[in-house]
């Protein structure tokens, strides 16, 4: 699937540690050069640079991972051409048990590493598209509460795309749970939600 798109993603090095701040998914051969699709998420995974540049000054042509397998096959069934995903952290890293450490670690407070932190509200603003659906999809672990409760007071978005966890404010569940059934119930419930969201917007 990842051959009819085009990844690529800004990375970038601070205090001995690899971040990335945004990642591009865009439909090949399309024209559009504002995304029609937002998503956030828990924090880049196993994606890399493919010059494996791990610090440069320009966006980077991508290896997506199996999490953004995910937004394409939305992106597909949706209709969607143009997608740029946010992290509620920039920390690259495939464990998220290693995230939970970093936030909590004093490490963390040493780099704004994420972009819904107030210092970076210029990068938030340049970075994320107003208008567009919105994809909240980072996980339900306690330890991110605190990160998602910023994105969600500096996006102020009324009606997000994705599964909130019940007698939760915070908690979205994550686009690739670990069984793979939930894994398809995740795209269709956000595909479904999409589908009434365009309904609604061409009924008025």
């Amino acid at each position: 699937m990842s051959a009819e798109f085009e990844v690529t993603g800004f990375f970038y090095e601070s205090c001995g540690y690899k971040f990335r701040k945004y990642l591009d998914i865009k439909r090949k051969d399309e024209a559009q050069t504002i995304p029609d699709l937002m998503v956030v998420m828990m924090n880049p995974g196993s994606s890399y640079p493919l010059d494996s540049v791990d610090n440069n000054s320009v966006p980077s042509e991508a290896e997506p991972d199996a999490t953004q397998q995910q937004v394409m096959k939305i992106m597909n069934r949706a209709s969607f051409n143009y997608a740029r995903i946010l992290n509620l952290s920039d920390l690259r890293t495939p464990n998220s048990n290693d995230l939970y450490k970093f936030v909590k670690s004093d490490d963390s407070k040493l780099v704004d590493h994420s972009i819904f932190s107030i210092n970076r509200k210029a990068e938030l603003n340049k970075l994320f598209i107003q208008n567009v659906p919105v994809i909240f999809g980072w996980g339900v672990n306690s330890a991110l509460v605190p990160l998602a409760k910023l994105a969600i007071d500096s996006l102020c978005i009324n009606n997000p795309l994705g599964m909130l966890k019940a007698n939760t404010k915070y908690s979205y569940y994550h686009p690739l749970p670990r069984i793979y059934k939930k894994q398809l119930e995740w795209v269709q419930h956000v595909i479904n939600q999409s589908t009434q969201m365009q309904q609604s917007c061409t009924s008025f």
